[in-house]
């Protein structure tokens, strides 16, 4: 079992617990995921570009908010590419925490839009507009916790990673999926 020192002095031994919130503020226990999902990002930016180029002159004629939505879920995955990208630069964990949170706060920042174009807009069905919320807002708040987590160093760090990457996953498939097939109905 280990036992946590300060300044010299053991004190309590650390339990699985300890141990395992402590990985939650070491981005070095976290390269293999970000790895692996810096390339599903990728990869579904160059895919979501694809369905975009392939549909183009669809998007730019059909509701007012197409083009939008195209740009907002590129941005939902290229938080993934980043956020985790970033993880793999060693750099202080504060800093990564900073880093985050801009990005964070970069994505959520579309929101205000968002509901601006449902108040121009009330005639276009209602679900749409939640959707764009919904894939934006998904990713982006559980990496300004994260960001948070890390700069205050409490709160679970990069476990609130996960769920923002896969959230932002989810979204850019979704959006791939609007823009690719249900653009064509």
């Amino acid at each position: 079992m280990y036992v946590h020192q300060t300044s010299g002095v053991p004190r309590r031994p650390l339990g699985v617990g300890s141990l395992l919130m402590a990985r939650g503020y070491d981005p070095a226990a976290w390269q293999a995921f970000c790895q692996a999902l810096v390339g599903a990002a990728a990869a579904l930016t160059g895919l979501l570009f694809v369905a975009v180029s392939i549909n183009l002159e669809r998007i730019l004629k059909r509701p007012n908010f197409l083009p939008s939505r195209a740009a907002e879920t590129l941005a939902a995955v290229l938080v993934v590419l980043m956020s985790c990208a970033l993880t793999l630069v060693p750099q202080n964990t504060r800093l990564l925490g900073v880093e985050l949170l801009v990005i964070a706060l970069a994505l959520l920042a579309v929101t205000p839009r968002q509901l601006a174009t449902r108040r121009e807009h009330p005639e276009d069905p209602a679900a749409w507009h939640r959707s764009r919320i919904v894939t934006t807002a998904a990713p982006a708040i559980p990496t300004a916790i994260t960001g948070i987590s890390l700069i205050v160093h409490w709160g679970g760090g990069l476990y609130w990673l996960a769920p923002a990457a896969l959230f932002g996953i989810a979204a850019g498939v979704y959006g791939g999926w609007v823009l690719l097939v249900e653009i064509v109905r």
